[in-house]
């Protein structure tokens, strides 16, 4: 009797195992003992075609379906009521027709159709790729009187064929080596790329371990990359040295990942490496470069400190003479020319001046005092000086603060001050008013001061405080030179504040100014 069977697939072939005369646990037979030898295979072979994951059909030499098991239900769709009696075309896309003629002649011959990949379509119209093994069926006799067919479904088999095609190719056409290796590292797989990088041929290198690359003075790299890849980390952007077959040494960026079986074992790394030469090269160049922009432009900053510092001295015997000259002139014509020379050369000594504040900046050497000086008072300076000097203008402090001290630079905060007050007359030449607001926020004084000229476009708010910049588009008859927003942040963020615009073009503009409170 039967006690168990098992089927093994070995290239599509069904095998089958009976083994028989076994009794079941209690002792008696799975059958009765009246049951025939051939009845007991007829069930036995019964049970396993319906249990088979495989379609299993029969039909006979006209093509007509006389057996269609459950599994070939499952995969056409049609149950054994509707497959049963009907032609075998009943699977067969009209374009593939022609092949049952093809296996129907070996099959009358006697000949076994091995393993035959093509496509049949379900009752749903959908099409499936298949692996068929048609065998003929004999009678007592020997004469084929029709043929069973064993067919799998092979579409999962042609994804994972279609994608391994597709990975090898993208690998093929890689300008990346890619090599695989064992844990042992022992070289499983080596592109074209490789061949180009390294010298070797994917003949001469599979088999052989990887310090076939790797310089004598490196080998212990490798050592840590296996020991990373077998415990699942993948390494990442590892900057190397690997040697060619003519010894030249390559420098490389590796990406290596580790490989998992189907069982989710490491079995292997996989390396991505890249020639790095022309980076390095290229950094190379850049620092150099670097370095030389960086010499020249020490160089301008000494000629700008020394032209600076030597303007100072005539400008200040210059404002002396028309000072002494002013006091000499009896005409009020001459007074007036006097005094507009006066303001000019005011203005030249205050570019010279954030000349050689801009100078000390980038030398590192811009001095500041530190000491403790009332804010409300240093505002109120910078007021009365610009309303003195700017009379048809009205600056205006709105704030209910009467005494605020803080610590710094009270002369570097007026400065500041004074930038920003100049450039809200400057770009606001259609407006008489400036307002000044005042307050505290949190642990800091907050100093804001608006204008109503011609704004500033959103784009850029964020580049007006870079050094040099000017927003010319705005009103280009309007002079400057780009510095005191420059200067001005310096200050500021030397104090360990913040200052920042807001602005609609056409409305005016706000900057704001934090500094710490004194603790």
């Amino acid at each position: 009797m039967i006690n168990k069977k098992n089927h093994l697939q070995q290239n599509g072939i069904l095998i089958v195992y009976l083994i028989m005369n076994q009794n079941t646990p209690n002792g008696s037979p799975l059958l009765p003992d009246n049951v025939s030898l051939a009845e007991q295979k007829q069930a036995i072979l019964a049970s396993i075609i319906a249990t088979s994951d495989d379609a299993i059909i029969s039909k006979t030499l006209d093509g007509i379906i006389n057996s269609w098991n459950p599994a070939a239900e499952r995969m056409f769709g049609h149950t054994e009521a509707e497959a049963v009696g009907k032609h075998i075309s009943l699977i067969i896309p009209h374009d593939r027709l022609g092949e049952e003629d093809i296996i129907i002649g070996n099959i009358s011959r006697g000949r076994k159709v091995d393993h035959f990949e093509t496509v049949r379509m379900t009752k749903n119209g959908d099409m499936i790729p298949i692996s068929v093994t048609i065998s003929p069926i004999t009678d007592n006799s020997g004469r084929v009187i029709g043929a069973s067919k064993i067919a799998r479904d092979i579409s999962i088999y042609k994804r994972v064929n279609e994608k391994q095609g597709m990975l090898a190719a993208i690998v093929d056409g890689s300008d990346d080596t890619i090599v695989s290796k064992t844990l042992d590292g022992i070289i499983t797989s080596w592109n074209k790329a490789a061949e180009r990088m390294f010298g070797y041929t994917e003949q001469e290198i599979i088999g052989k371990h990887i310090s076939l690359i790797i310089p004598p003075e490196r080998i212990r790299e490798e050592a840590f990359i296996i020991g990373e890849i077998f415990n699942g980390r993948r390494v990442d952007h590892f900057q190397t040295i690997r040697q060619a077959k003519d010894g030249r040494q390559i420098p490389l960026s590796i990406t290596v990942s580790p490989i998992v079986d189907g069982n989710g074992n490491i079995i292997g790394a996989s390396k991505i490496a890249r020639d790095i030469s022309e980076h390095l090269s290229a950094q190379e160049e850049k620092a150099r470069l670097f370095e030389q922009v960086k010499a020249l432009n020490d160089k301008k900053d000494e000629f700008i400190g020394l032209a600076s510092h030597e303007l100072k001295t005539p400008l200040t015997s210059i404002n002396g003479y028309l000072q002494l000259l002013s006091s000499l002139i009896t005409d009020e014509k001459g007074k007036r020319f006097v005094d507009k020379t006066r303001q000019q050369v005011k203005k030249l000594n205050a570019l010279v001046s954030d000349l050689l504040d801009v100078s000390s900046i980038e030398a590192g050497k811009l001095r500041f005092t530190e000491e403790r000086f009332d804010i409300v008072q240093v505002i109120e300076n910078v007021i009365e000086l610009f309303a003195h000097s700017n009379n048809n203008y009205h600056i205006k402090l709105e704030t209910d603060i009467t005494e605020l001290y803080i610590n710094g630079d009270a002369h570097r905060i007026e400065q500041v001050l004074n930038n920003l007050l100049t450039n809200a007359i400057r770009y606001a030449p259609g407006s008489n008013q400036i307002i000044i607001t005042l307050g505290r926020e949190k642990n800091d004084v907050k100093i804001g001061v608006r204008d109503f000229g011609v704004g500033i476009a959103p784009e850029k708010l964020k580049q007006i405080f870079s050094r040099f910049y000017r927003v010319d588009e705005t009103n280009p008859n309007v002079s400057g030179t780009g510095i005191g927003l420059y200067l001005s942040k310096e200050v500021i963020t030397r104090h360990n504040g913040k200052i920042w615009a807001e602005s609609e073009p056409g409305v005016g503009s706000t900057f704001w100014l934090t500094l710490p409170l004194e603790k």
